[in-house]
């Protein structure tokens, strides 16, 4: 077994001749790796969600200012979707894997700078396309390990996602405390991640499968990913607006104190990890039909209470329930689309992302209307009918 290069030289290994050459390592190793990018690519995302209320109040934002703005980061998705599943299979998740999550930190940075509402929509486009393109990527590099090891590992995957979001979490609670600005917030992440990509790339897995794909193409799912794409529509739309609105909803619904305002995010990202970690273990035993539809349950249960009783301890058990509900979705979902038999594991993956995002596109905008129109509990309901939309379509899974 060749010896791996030393943490700072890895980063030379970014060079596309040397993301090229293959490495064999034990599944393990391969398994840690991967951990590793996903906790990046959560820290990257959630260091982001962290700071929306101090980024508002800087731009002196509305409700439905904001919402407009928001649309920007998913749309930045949407556009990344049909290039994303043929860069990976043309080129390999490995290499797309380090080359987006490393743009992906930069643009976090680039948020940070952005000194009017203009230069944020741009941003947070180029984040938004940073980070679809990383996540098909990285989910790929999941698939891959997960066949190595012969059973379903990908929750857990998605757990250490939600774990670094959770610790954005708490950092981000730090730096708001301590007045300090996004900008330097962000430069501390943002070095943090490439750090960790250039310690972690030479590990990455080989693909299971390489397909030529030399002809790129928008991905056409077949009915078993359209349904779970639809099912990963509902999931995200509710996983967005708790990204993007919670630290508002206690801001102004509950009348959180300041210190206290990013409560109900934490309790949603802990419920969240907790959950993931135990998720495939609690396939195994009840099946992925009856965990998704008791998901969707929960999610609707729990913005339910928070919607009913707007006190502190209410919303915060409600957003806790709802991190539980929100926890198995995605993950049993990207794992039954790697199986796909009509279409390569990325293009499968971009495919049913392209219906899922659209969750994230519809989602936090939607919010912000609604609350510019109404108000924002109204808005809330409307998001927690996506969690009874997702146990009713759960009835129609094969699996």
């Amino acid at each position: 077994m060749r010896k791996p290069p030393k943490p700072i030289a890895s980063l030379i290994y970014l060079h596309p001749n040397l993301i090229s050459i293959t490495r064999q390592y034990s599944n393990r190793a391969y398994r840690i790796a991967v951990s590793v990018l996903f906790f990046l690519q959560g820290l990257c995302f959630a260091s982001w969600a962290s700071r929306i209320p101090s980024i508002k109040k800087t731009l002196d934002l509305s409700d439905a200012g904001l919402g407009g703005i928001l649309f920007m980061l998913p749309l930045g998705s949407m556009l990344a979707l049909p290039l994303s599943g043929w860069l990976v299979t043309r080129f390999g998740s490995r290499k797309i894997a380090v080359y987006a999550v490393s743009f992906y930190a930069l643009t976090l940075f680039s948020i940070g700078l952005a000194p009017g509402i203009a230069t944020l929509a741009a941003a947070l486009g180029f984040f938004g396309f940073a980070g679809n393109m990383g996540g098909i990527a990285i989910n790929t590099q999941a698939i891959n390990v997960e066949t190595k090891y012969g059973r379903k590992i990908m929750a857990s995957f998605h757990g250490l996602w939600s774990l670094a979001g959770f610790t954005a979490a708490g950092i981000g609670t730090l730096m708001i405390g301590r007045d300090i600005a996004p900008m330097t917030h962000f430069a501390i992440v943002s070095l943090l991640i490439l750090a960790g990509i250039g310690i972690s790339a030479n590990y990455l897995a080989p693909d299971a499968q390489r397909h030529k794909a030399s002809r790129w193409r928008i991905p056409r799912p077949d009915r078993p990913l359209i349904l779970l794409g639809l099912i990963a529509f509902c999931c995200m739309s509710c996983e967005g607006a708790m990204f993007d609105w919670s630290g508002i909803y206690f801001q102004k619904i509950i009348g959180a104190e300041k210190d206290w305002i990013g409560i109900g995010y934490t309790a949603f990202m802990s419920a969240m990890t907790a959950m993931r970690f135990v998720a495939d273990k609690i396939t195994g035993r009840i099946g992925i039909r009856k965990l998704i539809r008791y998901s969707g349950l929960l999610i609707a249960t729990g913005l339910g209470i928070a919607i009913a009783f707007p006190t502190l301890l209410w919303g915060t058990t409600g957003f806790f329930l709802v991190g539980i509900g929100v926890s198995s979705v995605v993950p049993l979902v990207y794992s039954e689309a790697g199986r796909s038999k009509s279409l390569s594991p990325g293009i499968a993956l971009a495919a049913i992302s392209g219906i899922g995002f659209l969750g994230f596109l519809i989602g936090p905008p939607l919010i912000g209307i609604v609350s510019g129109l109404f108000s924002l509990r109204i808005s809330f309901l409307i998001i927690s009918i996506m969690g009874i939309a997702i146990a009713i379509l759960s009835r129609k899974i094969s699996a």
